[in-house]
């Protein structure tokens, strides 16, 4: 990751420096050759008159044609003749400056020439291997009293040589931006993976079950958010670890009591009770309680790990809800006795249809009757109540005891959460309200916790087919 982020930061770079040089070489060049040539232009139309009307032998035009216009000045003749060279507004030996005639020999042999003999106005660029070296412009003129025709030339060998210049600057100046910005892509790449790995480095150990090792980064970005939420995410590991722990050793205290009574009364029966009938028969009916009761245990802990899976599908139809509170109620009432504890069932109305799965309901009031046997004191009282108004049906399980305090009532609906068990009379899996919030959600339905007065209640509200 640190060789593709460098590689990133240099592809900048490089851009960076070649975008220079784009613009040195397409843009800059190019308006400055625009600029001089429009120099040109603008200087003879600016004497314009002048070179119409008056006779340049003699005359301070050429002088001021030849500083501010243009280096050199060919002047010919109708026919074609060489008349006068002019080099930096001063008059130049012909005879003894071939450079000049080798300027008039250039003329004479180009496409223009043509345009200097019929005393045609002109201007061209020079070219030379794709380079603007000279810009031309021709106006026909009066000289000595002749038509003669002018021809001003302007070089751009000093402009190239600043370009030059430039150029040699720029080379220079890339190879240490591009030094530099190699060794700073280093460093920024370094210093933004530092992190990354470290963060890496404590996910790894938390997937190996190191819970301990989470990123302590001090940042206000992006990278200081994730090794929060790193962090946060080892404290919930933890968490569920220490749940998973507990409801192992839950599970396995709850399932060694019935297997020991099992184990116990079944050797009673074979060697002490199997000639007694009464006593035979009562030490399997606790068999057979014992059986159930584990089978229910793994089964509340088989049906909530398919919930979460998604691989069990309601099967709703119609039901009654009364039906399915009666069938339960009996159900549960054997427990309930066992404490001298009674269910009572309050309600006004003789049928409440409900579209639901039926059996996933029944595990619902099942387990919430459940719950509320557990913290209820020998001799108690639990109410349920099941009412109905325009927002549907209301399912009410009431029992005296300790209100659970407010701020755990939002948890005891998590998986293994244990917060509303402590103190009860079973300890149980931990997961009996996690299967009732996850069958209601799965239903639509609403439901909570409230407690007021001494009196826990565990409600839950579902739609009305009434």
């Amino acid at each position: 990751m640190t060789l593709r982020l460098w590689l990133i930061m240099m592809l900048v770079a490089v851009f960076t420096v070649g975008f220079m040089w784009t613009v040195q070489i397409v843009v800059l060049e190019r308006s400055h050759i625009t600029s001089e040539e429009k120099e040109v232009d603008d200087g003879l139309a600016s004497v314009k008159n002048r070179l119409e009307s008056e006779d340049l032998q003699g005359s301070d035009l050429l002088a001021y044609l030849g500083m501010k216009v243009g280096e050199k000045l060919v002047i010919s003749g109708s026919d074609g003749e060489l008349i006068a060279l002019y080099s930096n507004g001063h008059p130049a030996d012909m005879a003894q400056e071939p450079e000049e005639n080798f300027v008039w020999w250039m003329l004479q042999n180009s496409e223009y020439y043509d345009d200097i003999l019929a005393r045609r106005p002109f201007s061209r660029e020079e070219k030379y291997k794709g380079r603007v070296y000279a810009y031309e412009a021709g106006v026909p003129v009066t000289y000595g009293g002749k038509e003669a025709y002018l021809i001003v030339i302007r070089s751009f060998g000093t402009l190239y040589n600043i370009i030059d210049i430039n150029r040699r600057h720029l080379i220079i100046l890339s190879v240490l931006l591009t030094l530099a910005s190699a060794l700073l892509a280093a460093l920024l790449a370094r210093r933004f993976v530092k992190p990354i790995k470290k963060i890496k480095a404590s996910v790894d150990e938390l997937a190996k079950g190191n819970l301990i090792d989470v990123p302590e980064l001090k940042m206000n970005d992006e990278l200081g958010r994730l090794s929060k939420s790193v962090k946060e995410l080892g404290v919930n590991l933890r968490k569920v670890d220490k749940l998973r722990k507990e409801v192992i050793a839950n599970v396995s205290h709850e399932l060694r009591s019935p297997l020991a009574l099992i184990g116990g009364y079944a050797e009673m029966v074979r060697d002490i009770d199997w000639k007694d009938e009464k006593k035979r028969n009562e030490d399997l009916n606790l068999i057979v309680s014992e059986s159930k009761r584990m089978s229910e245990m793994v089964s509340d802990i088989l049906d909530y790990s398919q919930l979460q899976a998604g691989y069990l599908k309601l099967n709703c139809d119609r039901y009654d809800l009364l039906d399915i509170a009666e069938v339960e109620i009996g159900r549960c009432g054997a427990e309930a006795a066992r404490h001298e504890i009674t269910i009572k069932l309050n309600t006004e109305l003789s049928e409440m249809t409900v579209y639901a799965d039926a059996a996933k309901l029944s595990q619902v009031i099942r387990n919430l009757l459940y719950n509320a046997i557990n913290h209820t004191e020998n001799g108690g009282e639990i109410e349920v109540k099941i009412s109905a108004d325009e927002k549907g049906v209301l399912f009410e399980v009431k029992n005296p005891g300790d209100p659970i305090p407010e701020d755990e009532r939002a948890i005891i609906w998590e998986r293994y959460q244990r917060s509303q068990h402590q103190g009860g009379r079973s300890a149980g899996t931990g997961i009996g309200l996690s299967i009732v919030s996850t069958i209601l959600e799965a239903h639509g339905a609403t439901y909570g916790v409230d407690c007021d007065g001494g009196i826990t209640d565990f409600w839950f509200r579902l739609g009305s087919e009434n």
